[in-house]
């Protein structure tokens, strides 16, 4: 018996016994960067997202990770349930594996193709009302920070630096790694640039417990609908306007929907319905945090010499139109603020 037949296995013998889920059948499921998934079905026909963590994972923090997302679920955000076990737990171990079991998304994709669209209210309306429900968790409530600590040109330079100086120990001489050693030295340069358009942003600006990691591959959608919000991070405070920006923004998206600026004013719309809290000039300056967040970023440049076995031709795609995506918000920022203005005030 092989090692994924074993592990499916496992599977099947903690579901009945930490569960009370008498699984039909279960498969390996779609793969992620630091567990593996399996997708069950039971006797009555209902589908498990079954996700087995390394033997190195803090289950305590996965526990919070999931204890958020569920907190997020009391405020009618669209989060998978995760099933207790008979102690009331959320992990489960035997066997050598700990593992969570989720109710499976049915019939939804991720944003990885980006928004378009009904699609860009839609998600807007639903992160408004995560960082509405998220602002009352009992991790802290929002609080100001000065507008330096989002984004950091300082230690952005720092980090650039220190890529630059791991790169010229062994430069590179074609392909993505040259172009990441250029592209880090382009970013270098242009930071003084970035440094002036950052000191436009609000003086201070919130911060609160967010998601932690909305990006595309998180984001369920179903039609023009958002079908669930997967994958938390543990409690911490980060900027909403930040993680706004992050999934409305996404470089797929912004270098598909040539109307992305008008797109994005439909999002803000519906995340202030959902989210009057947060103060206009903070989703004003969306699109420049997001401008500002891509231009103090090493990655994935720094995987070129950090870890070369992880630049799958997806990621290298990805690395380039981050960098093109970085381009058009910057390009076009005074158009999306007047854009925002007109909305907002």
């Amino acid at each position: 018996m092989s090692g994924a037949e074993s592990d499916v296995m496992v599977v099947a013998g903690i579901l009945p016994l930490f569960y009370r889920i008498v699984p039909t059948a279960v498969v390996e499921g779609p793969a992620e960067t630091a567990t593996r998934n399996y997708v069950a079905r039971d006797s009555d026909g209902d589908r498990w997202f079954v996700k087995a963590y390394p033997a190195d994972t803090d289950l305590d923090a996965e526990r919070q990770v999931l204890e958020l997302g569920q907190f997020a679920r009391l405020g009618r955000v669209p989060v998978p349930v995760v099933r207790q076990t008979l102690d009331g737990d959320l992990i489960a171990a035997a066997g050598g594996m700990a593992v969570s079991v989720a109710a499976f998304v049915e019939n939804a994709e991720t944003a990885e193709g980006g928004l378009s669209g009904a699609r860009w209210a839609a998600v807007g309306e639903t992160v408004g009302r995560l960082h509405r429900s998220l602002a009352c968790h009992p991790a802290g409530p929002p609080r100001r920070v000065p507008a330096r600590e989002v984004c950091d040109v300082k230690r952005a330079r720092q980090r650039l630096e220190r890529l630059l100086s791991r790169f010229a120990k062994k430069p590179p001489v074609s392909g993505f790694p040259a172009w990441a050693q250029e592209t880090a030295a382009r970013r270098l340069d242009a930071l003084p640039a970035v440094a002036a358009m950052v000191k436009e942003l609000p003086a201070s600006l919130t911060v609160q417990t967010v998601h932690g990691d909305l990006a595309s591959p998180n984001l369920l959608l179903r039609g023009q609908r958002v079908a669930a919000l997967i994958d938390f991070r543990p409690p911490a405070h980060r900027s909403p306007t930040w993680e706004l920006g992050r999934i409305l923004l996404d470089p797929r998206t912004v270098l598909a929907e040539p109307d992305w600026p008008a797109r994005l004013a439909d999002a803000i719309s519906a995340y202030r319905a959902a989210n009057p809290a947060l103060p206009a000039d903070e989703l004003l300056a969306v699109s420049r945090i997001a401008a500002g967040y891509l231009a103090c970023s090493v990655y994935p440049l720094s995987e070129a010499v950090d870890a070369p076995a992880a630049l799958t031709p997806e990621l290298k795609a990805y690395g380039r139109n981050r960098h093109a995506a970085m381009t058009e918000l910057r390009d076009r920022l005074t158009q999306v603020e007047e854009v925002l203005d007109g909305l907002l005030h």
